[in-house]
């Protein structure tokens, strides 16, 4: 079905262990607009007798690019790994090193139900601005975000995910887990 609609953005920093990743408290991002998620995939075949005999088609990576009304110093802070000084300056340096974190939203279906996601492994870039003299009418210029979409290190049943969906207007869907979708990262029921 259709979306319509998406809110709720929240970011997760990442604690890398010996065991994989743990995944901080949730914090709001700002108030969305936009999310664009766009997937690379490492295709490979292997021919025999002058024919396809094995062929292989797995997630490599991905981009988000997210678009935000407003993007407040302490986030762009923790996604990117720019400071905020004692004086509430934003400060960016190029040594300034990006953490992974997980980011969670929810989108809006023609039905008035919700499809909730996570994505358990993204880095973002700096964001990007722009900015323009104020003219004849007004025009709006917003942030935008973009970062690289990872698998997690951390193996599941021998599947290293990298994202999570539930559609709350589907059966199965768990209203407990749609009731704590953003409270933490979804870690998904182990099975074999």
């Amino acid at each position: 079905m259709a979306t319509i609609g998406m809110d709720k953005l929240y970011y997760a920093i990442i604690t890398d262990g010996p065991a994989g990743e743990t995944y901080g408290t949730p914090a709001f991002i700002g108030k969305a607009m936009s999310a664009e998620i766009s997937v690379t995939y490492s295709d490979g075949q292997l021919y025999g007798d002058d024919t396809i005999a094995e062929s292989v088609h797995e997630f490599s990576s991905g981009t988000l690019k997210l678009s935000t009304t407003n993007l407040d110093s302490e986030v762009v802070s923790a996604l990117t790994g720019a400071t905020v000084d004692s004086n509430g300056v934003l400060v960016a340096s190029a040594e300034d090193s990006a953490p992974y974190v997980a980011v969670g939203f929810r989108a809006k279906k023609s039905d008035g139900k919700y499809k909730y996601v996570w994505l358990y492994r993204v880095k973002f870039g700096v964001p990007t601005e722009n900015v323009a003299t104020k003219g004849s009418s007004i025009t709006f210029s917003t942030p935008s975000i973009e970062g690289t979409i990872f698998p997690r290190e951390k193996a599941l049943s021998g599947k290293h995910l990298w994202k999570v969906t539930i559609d709350e207007s589907e059966d199965g869907a768990n209203a407990a887990t749609i009731a704590g979708w953003f409270n933490a990262v979804y870690e998904p029921a182990v099975t074999t």
